[in-house]
Order: C-alpha cells, then structure tokens, then sequence
C-alpha cells in the first residue's frame, strides 16, 4: 500500500519548515562550523549536536525514521535557539540522512528542517535553513529533494524535453514543500535578469521559493504541459504561480498568475505579492512535514536553564506521584495478605494452619468458604 503524502493537518501559522539534498563532502560538518559561528556572533542563544541514538533515549521518534526517504537512517540531528523581535523564541531541529542509494555518485545527504516561534511566523525574521547552514556558494546544502538538480537559490531553467518536462512539473507539484514559480523569459536576459526573482523575497519566504525559467523558445511548449498536467497557463514574458497537492484545490490560475515581468535586475512588485498571498493561504501539511514538526515538539532536548527548572520541578512531581502510588500498592498488599490470614485462621480454629475438612463439614457447616468470601469482599471494597 502506498504511504500517504499528505496528511489532513493543517499547516500551523508558528511553524517553518524545509527539506532538501546537500551534495558535498562534508555536510555534518558544515553545520557545526555554522553553528558555532553563530553562537560566537551572538546571534544563537545556544544550539546542541545530538547522535540519534542519544536523541533516541528521550524519544522514540529517532532510531529509525522513514519520513525522510524509503530506508533512509537518520545521522545526526542538531537544535538550535534563538530569539527574533526581541523576545520571541525559535526553536529549530535539522536531522539529516543518508538516502537509499547512497553509493551511487551524487546521492548527497538528506536533510530536513523544522522550526516553530512562540506567535506567528514572520516572513522577515531570518531563515531557519541558514541558522543550520551557511548561506554561501560553497556549502551545496540547496539542492532539491526529489529532482537534485534543481536547486533553492537559483534560478532552474525548465527541460527542454517534452516527456521530461511535464515530468518534472508532476515530481515538483505533488509532494512539494515549497512554492514553485515559473518565469518565462521573453528575451535571453543579460547577467542582471539572471538573478533569481526569489532573491528579493523576505528571508523567510526565500527559501520556501523555486523559482524555474523557461527560456524564449519555451513559451508553447511550456504553457502547453502546465495547461495539460496543472491546469494553468504561463503568460508570454509572465510568470504563474503553480498549484500544489497540499494546497486548496480551487486553485485561482489567473490570480496567480503576472502577464509582465521585467527580469533587468528590479523587483518585479507584482509577481513577488502574488508569492506572498499564495504562501499565506492555509494549506495542508505533507505527511513528512507532520512527522517533522511532531519530533521538534516532542523529542526536544535544548532547554533554557528556566525550561530546564520547569522540567525539574514536573519530574519531581511526577516521581512524588509514582511513590505515592507505590505506597497506596504496598499498603493495599499487605491488608490483602491480612485479610487472607485472618480468614484462613478463622477457618482453621484460629492457628493459621489449612487443614483437610472433616466429612460432611461443606454441608453442614458452609462458613468456611463464607468466611474467605467475606473477608476478601471487605478487601475490594476497601481498595475501590
């Protein structure tokens, strides 16, 4: 049977999350140095670098983990805290994995982000993804998930075959994480119109955007496929927003759509409001995302020395509660043994000791077995 893709929760407005493919050769180790350099700077209130199997003690959500890719086995998993808009909390998990078919060349290691704040999120607060990697060229941490070669931070132009192109637009759509754009280029643009549209999004929002370009000669063969795979159709030197499967299915194509983008190195205004009403309307999680956000909130370990009183406190309740209950259990046990001493010894004339009845003693004298009944029925109703 196949997994479901998309579960039926809502995407809570507090969270952030991200997935992706990083294909160099160190990636763990990208992290930490990121990590450390943050903190150094001040800018993380502190982060942890966690073996799955240490993350594993104090939640079984760890040891073994489909949610990234079929057979995959998380590596290492890291936390990190920080506080944005003077007071507000973020708290951010990155697991990352070895996918299936990790001999092959260029396989990479997968990794999942997710992270929640105390209210809800803001589009200029800072990317999750950059607390964890460093937003530079040299770390490959932004390739895509299913489709490698597509990649976060750059403009991806689109197949120029036709089977590979409504391919890739099905992968893209299905079970995405993140909000596709397309761009059609009227005209070769120069080194300025290269720049990724993305790149003037909010810093929050810029990494939940793909963009891809179609290139001039495109325009057909493109408005075709998305028009015949998603419903939709890609202006000539416009760009559209595409639908995907968690969001609503009375997708709003000419909404979402801009008949106009200039790609010489401005803003294109319009386009970038439709990202950002489109990333603000409810959309449903993805069954990974669900699982994600579910071990953030229950398998967390970077406590704050308040968070860590609180947690004290509660577990000292919590074992007040146990040795209460181990007390009631003892107490219970020993009137229970007697009780029952007390009635074998009112059956055996008073000296504990069983003795074999004597014949006709079950007719004539039925107190014996009344007398176990009896004393063993005040026991239940003492414990009730």
């Amino acid at each position: 049977m196949a997994k479901k893709s998309t579960s039926s929760t809502t995407a809570p407005d507090t969270a952030w999350l991200g997935r992706g493919r990083h294909l160099g050769p160190e990636a763990e180790q990208d992290v930490r140095r990121n990590l450390i350099a943050l903190k150094a700077a001040g800018v993380l209130d502190d982060f942890l670098d966690l073996d799955p199997v240490e993350a594993a003690r104090s939640s079984a959500l760890y040891p073994r983990d489909e949610s990234a890719d079929p057979g995959a086995s998380a590596r290492r998993v890291f936390e990190a805290r920080w506080r944005v808009a003077g007071d507000v909390t973020v708290r951010a998990q990155l697991t990352t994995y070895d996918p299936e078919g990790r001999r092959r060349e260029g396989e990479g290691v997968v990794w999942v982000v997710a992270a929640e704040a105390e209210r809800m999120w803001d589009a200029h607060w800072p990317s999750p993804v950059t607390m964890f990697w460093p937003d530079s060229d040299r770390a490959p941490w932004d390739h895509g998930w299913t489709v490698p070669d597509v990649r976060l931070r750059m403009a991806n132009h689109l197949p120029k075959d036709d089977d590979e192109l409504r391919r890739r637009l099905r992968e893209l759509t299905r079970h995405s994480w993140f909000i596709h754009v397309v761009v059609h280029e009227a005209m070769t643009p120069d080194v300025l119109g290269q720049r990724p549209v993305s790149a003037f999004l909010p810093p929050s929002l810029r990494h939940r955007v793909v963009e891809h370009r179609a290139t001039p000669e495109q325009a057909q063969i493109a408005d075709f496929a998305m028009k015949r795979e998603l419903g939709v159709r890609m202006p000539r030197g416009g760009a559209v927003v595409l639908p995907v499967a968690t969001r609503s299915q009375d997708h709003d194509a000419e909404r979402f759509s801009v008949r106009d983008v200039f790609l010489d190195g401005s803003a294109p205004t319009e386009l970038l409001d439709r990202i950002k009403e489109f990333a603000a309307l409810p959309s449903l999680l993805p069954a990974e995302a669900e699982q994600a956000l579910t071990r953030l909130r229950q398998g967390w370990h970077l406590l704050s020395p308040d968070e860590e009183l609180v947690h004290a406190r509660d577990m000292v309740s919590r074992y007040a509660q146990a040795l209460e209950a181990m007390t009631t259990s003892r107490d219970l046990y020993k009137e229970a043994a007697e009780a029952a001493h007390a009635a074998l010894a009112e059956v055996n004339g008073g000296d504990g000791v069983l003795r074999p009845a004597a014949p006709g003693a079950a007719r004539t004298d039925g107190s014996a077995l009344g007398a176990l009944t009896k004393a063993f029925g005040r026991f239940r109703g003492a414990d009730k």
